[in-house]
């Protein structure tokens, strides 16, 4: 009798003590909506790049970690990007109006085309840096809205 009395006040708090350590892991991705605002028609499509870093941002869509154009249907479409990990992102969309797939400039460099940026910064002389755009993306389902812009 001694010796299951010893086994067992050996053995159920080590038992205690492992299952208290043990991790539980949920459901830890995040869903992010993206509300455009300043379309003024349904004409073209609307491209969007999701960066989640400042490498590439914002123009550099193979650095991006999702890109996409999506058909405008709605005067204030939404993008939804799903099973994204918590995390700093920042977003750069742009109204292709053409459908050519591409941010068209003129002879100078300067947009013809509306863009804009997750944050909402305000552009001047040229595209904001990751950190002013950067949005923090934890929770099931976050939702932003960026406003389109034009030089």
């Amino acid at each position: 009798m001694t010796n299951k009395f010893l086994v067992s006040s050996l053995l159920l708090p080590l038992l205690g003590t492992l299952s208290a350590s043990l991790p539980v892991y949920g459901n830890t991705t995040s869903n992010l909506t993206v509300e455009v605002n300043g379309v003024s028609d349904r004409k073209g499509q609307i491209c969007f790049s999701l960066f989640a870093s400042s490498r590439g941002f914002p123009s550099s869509g193979d650095d991006a970690v999702q890109k996409q154009c999506v058909k405008i249907t709605d005067t204030n479409p939404r993008i939804t990007i799903n099973n994204l990990a918590p995390s700093t992102y920042a977003v750069a969309v742009f109204w292709d109006d053409n459908s050519d797939g591409q941010l068209n400039r003129n002879f100078l460099g300067v947009p013809t085309e509306k863009f804009g940026f997750s944050s909402n910064p305000v552009v001047r002389t040229g595209p904001p840096k990751f950190g002013e755009s950067a949005i923090l993306v934890t929770g099931k389902n976050v939702i932003i809205s960026i406003k389109l812009q034009s030089i």
